[in-house]
């Protein structure tokens, strides 16, 4: 006869021994102690919800979620207590003695299409000074994360893959340099983005075909407070398309708004916008000339709809 373990958890009383529900707790009164034990668990080409709890704790381990492992959502007891970390950067090496780099220095790896989490901090704490250091890469396609932290240092969110759509909703991001960056399609909904370097906030690379990159929605915009020259991002790849709309630009954005790719000229193509930002760091008429100010026709395009094509995250 299945054991059957019943718990109150987030206010939801669940059987964790249910093919579909599993428990992740470092105590052992769950399914498994790691949340890479968890992820293994998820059945091949699935096709079915799994929901994973994962209570309070720092977990240590560099995760990765397989392609073929679709339809996981993972949920954090706190947002704040509830972190899954690890510290790759370049400079070290991986089990197999090749040379970390930006693509795999992920903490969390996401693949797997329809991933959705919240309530969980990811992280990377390799440090100020330790390169580009990733958080979290998600390369799947129709990923949500409510309530979540992604904090670390440069590049801290890895937005891979041309194919990719992504929503974040009440979410919170620091870094220092490029720490929202890559190809893919993202909707930001009342986020709050915090920089700690005088740097770049964003930098895509959304391809020519795209008509949207990565679009913040009435976000919140904030800097260390010795900072003076902010930027809202730079075209890593021509054609970059970012856009704040109706977001808080705090004093530390720099006049020009935005910057070039190390000096080359992929900001000529590049499609950088702003629409009805406030706070002293909104300043249209000083923005560099590449950059525009949307129309009221132009901004009501900035749909969910539109930007995710045809995707409504529930």
């Amino acid at each position: 006869m299945k054991k059957t373990l019943i718990l109150l958890f987030l206010g939801v009383s669940f059987s964790a021994f249910s093919q579909t529900k599993l428990l992740v707790s470092q105590s052992g009164d769950g399914n498994f102690k790691t949340v890479q034990k968890a992820l293994d668990a998820v059945p091949i080409n699935n096709t079915k919800t799994i929901i994973i709890y994962i209570k309070n704790g720092i977990y240590k381990e560099k995760l990765q979620l397989d392609s073929t492992k679709n339809k996981v959502t993972l949920i954090g007891e706190d947002q704040f207590k509830t972190i899954l970390t690890f510290d790759d950067h370049p400079g070290k090496v991986d089990g197999n003695g090749k040379s970390i780099n930006t693509q795999s220095s992920y903490s969390f790896l996401i693949a797997a299409d329809d991933f959705s989490a919240n309530n969980i901090t990811f992280q990377n704490d390799a440090g100020f000074t330790a390169g580009q250091a990733v958080a979290l890469e998600v390369r799947g396609d129709k990923a949500v994360f409510k309530n979540c932290r992604v904090v670390g240092n440069q590049d801290i969110l890895f937005l891979n893959s041309v194919n990719s759509r992504q929503y974040y909703e009440d979410c919170y991001l620091e870094g220092t340099t490029d720490f929202i960056f890559g190809a893919a399609t993202a909707w930001f909904q009342n986020c709050h983005i915090h920089s700690k370097k005088n740097s770049h906030i964003t930098a895509a690379s959304t391809p020519k075909e795209h008509a949207f990159g990565l679009v913040f929605y009435n976000c919140v915009v904030t800097a260390d407070t010795s900072l003076n020259k902010v930027s809202l991002g730079r075209p890593w790849r021509p054609y970059a398309n970012v856009a704040y709309l109706h977001c808080y630009l705090p004093e530390q954005v720099k006049p020009e708004g935005w910057s070039v790719w190390n000096k080359l000229d992929t900001y000529t193509l590049s499609r950088f916008s702003e629409y009805e930002n406030y706070g002293p760091g909104a300043n249209p008429n000083t923005r560099v000339s590449w950059s525009r100010q949307l129309t009221s026709a132009e901004a009501k395009n900035y749909n969910l709809e539109n930007v995710l094509r045809g995707w409504k995250p529930e």
